[in-house]
């Protein structure tokens, strides 16, 4: 059993994809970062300055001690952040079409068959007929 599970590991599908997952967990964070850095900073300047990150709809406030220690958190709605994974998803989503538009680029484009000839049958019929003559 301990061979069996070795040679399906060791086969090369499994190991790309490893590969594939541990790439794909990097490039979201380089889209999150580009999301969260890039994109939303500049979004935000044209929509008059706002931070979407930090936009929220507060349904119950924290609740702070005399001491300033927080004995209930605070409980809200924060829409902006999900504006900013929206936007994640149409970038991912955008650079996953790009990449497979590119992808199937390089593909050789499929050969046409040969035109069919004459069969055999046509061809001998053919000979006779020119013997005959």
């Amino acid at each position: 059993m301990l061979k069996e599970f070795k040679n399906f590991i060791m086969t090369g599908n499994v190991i790309e994809f490893a590969v594939a997952v541990i790439m794909a967990g990097a490039v979201g964070l380089v889209v999150n970062g580009f999301v969260n850095d890039i994109v939303m900073p500049i979004v935000g300047n044209f929509a008059g300055g706002m931070d979407f990150a930090s936009m929220k709809h507060v349904l119950s406030a924290a609740v702070v001690d005399a001491d300033g220690n927080v004995t209930t958190p605070e409980n809200a709605i924060r829409y902006g952040a999900w504006i900013n994974t929206i936007i994640n998803l149409l970038i991912v989503g955008l650079v996953m079409f790009m990449i497979v538009k590119a992808y199937n680029k390089t593909k050789a484009p499929a050969e046409e068959p040969a035109p069919a000839g004459p069969s055999q049958e046509d061809l001998l019929t053919e000979i006779r007929d020119l013997l005959k003559k």
